[in-house]
């Protein structure tokens, strides 16, 4: 498609002509992301989550194992110091039987699961905050270039129209109006420097590195945004993170739900103990255990197990319902990001035919004026709507690329992988 080809050109004569060409050591967009993953700490906070759920996991999975417990006492009387005592005993229990254990723990299994989820879905969200202020940064520094050409064209006209005017050619409101043009320029260069040093210090921050050299262009990237999108609903609810972590809760809270029916059945647990006791000489000694089995049969419980059932039910079906909900904000950002990819894919055309008309309106008013045929006012008018011209095709650039960015986290992907899938 040459329509959407050419400003990806025009743009990467930008960054050969500033000399921020794709080299080795420029910072690339695939680089960013990593650093962002390794470093920041949004990702480590996350893995957090699933550790505190896999210990929550391990310690309900306790219930499945015996326990024993070991106690020792060791007395001695007065007056009288031979009166001692020395006792120890070992207690083991295991629970046989518990129908309350098993909705417990599956809803601590679905409750790591969503923790996982939510840890993933948070690192990928991460890597998309990255890839955007990166691609601003990247904006920025396209109209810090076009600022510059502007600066550049107004000085090397004012040096003209001075020598015009010198030459007696052009009136000295020329030579005004030509430092009026140098001075706005000035000052566009350095409202565009500032912005740009203030994109790389949110760069640097998220990235918990210094952010000094080149940043390399996403010719990859940008190829992979001009293709007209397309949307799969099913298959981006199926791959969201987000989604996946709150099915999950859903079934935990399912779980949670039926514990309270389980307390019905009885329980059963088996114990066994050994004492010994060696009271005065050590010979005098004494040794008792026993084995057993207890059972425990909640029969009625006041309308307790009711009542906790039914609120954990309600608090099920709200769960459900946002899920649904959940699921249908899914369907309105993936096709809410579609548009705006087309919009800005259009947008972008116009942009880049804009530049085009301007820059040959700019080269045209220059020979004119050159030829006393167009006034300096026009001059500078034709200047400032070329630089007007550049700015909005490198801001549409990018935009289509946070666009494109968009509807790649709204489908659930990576915001790299393999660019150009739907």
């Amino acid at each position: 498609m040459p329509a959407v080809k050419r400003p990806l050109g025009f743009f990467l004569v930008f960054f050969v002509c500033s000399g921020v060409s794709a080299q080795d050591a420029a910072l690339t967009l695939e680089r960013t992301v990593t650093l962002a993953l390794e470093r920041n700490e949004r990702a480590a906070i996350a893995e957090t989550t699933v550790e505190a759920a896999d210990a929550r996991l391990g310690r309900a999975r306790t219930v499945f194992f015996p326990r024993v417990d070991i106690a020792g006492s060791w007395r001695t009387e007065f007056p009288d110091p031979t009166e001692r005592t020395l006792s120890t005993s070992a207690l083991l229990t295991q629970t046989v039987f518990d129908a309350r254990v098993f909705p417990l723990f599956r809803q601590a299994r679905f409750q790591r699961e969503a923790a996982r989820f939510g840890a993933d879905e948070s690192k990928r969200l991460l890597g998309f905050d990255a890839a955007a202020v990166f691609l601003t940064t990247l904006s920025f520094e396209q109209v810090q270039l076009a600022a510059q050409r502007r600066r550049d064209f107004a000085h090397t006209n004012l040096e003209d129209v001075r020598a015009r005017f010198e030459a007696g050619l052009v009136s000295s409101n020329d030579v005004t109006r030509a430092e009026l043009e140098l001075a706005t320029a000035v000052r566009g260069v350095a409202q565009a420097v500032g912005n740009v040093q203030a994109a790389r210090v949110d760069l640097a921050n998220l990235l918990k590195a210094d952010v000094d050299g080149a940043l390399a262009p996403p010719v990859a990237l940008l190829e992979a945004a001009a293709v007209p999108p397309s949307t799969d609903i099913p298959g981006a609810q199926q791959r969201r993170g987000d989604i996946a972590a709150e099915r999950a809760s859903v079934e935990a809270l399912r779980a949670f739900a039926d514990e309270p029916r389980a307390r019905f059945l009885p329980s059963v647990a088996f114990s066994a103990q050994t004492r010994n006791i060696n009271d005065g000489p050590v010979s005098a000694r004494e040794q008792d255990g026993f084995v057993g089995l207890s059972l425990a049969w909640p029969v009625f419980d006041a309308g307790l197990r009711r009542a906790e059932r039914l609120e954990r039910e309600a608090i099920l079906r709200g769960a459900e319902l946002q899920l649904e909900s959940s699921l249908r904000d899914v369907e309105r950002e993936l096709r809410s990001s579609a548009v705006q990819l087309s919009t800005e894919q259009a947008a972008l055309r116009e942009a880049t035919a804009a530049v085009r008309a301007a820059r040959k309106n700019a080269e045209e008013t220059t020979v004119l004026y050159r030829e006393g045929l167009a006034s300096a006012l026009e001059l500078a008018d034709a200047t400032q709507r070329l630089f007007e011209a550049e700015v909005a095709e490198a801001t549409a650039t990018y935009r289509m690329a946070l666009a494109y960015l968009s509807l790649r986290e709204a489908n659930g992907l990576a915001p790299l992988g393999a660019l150009g899938e739907r």
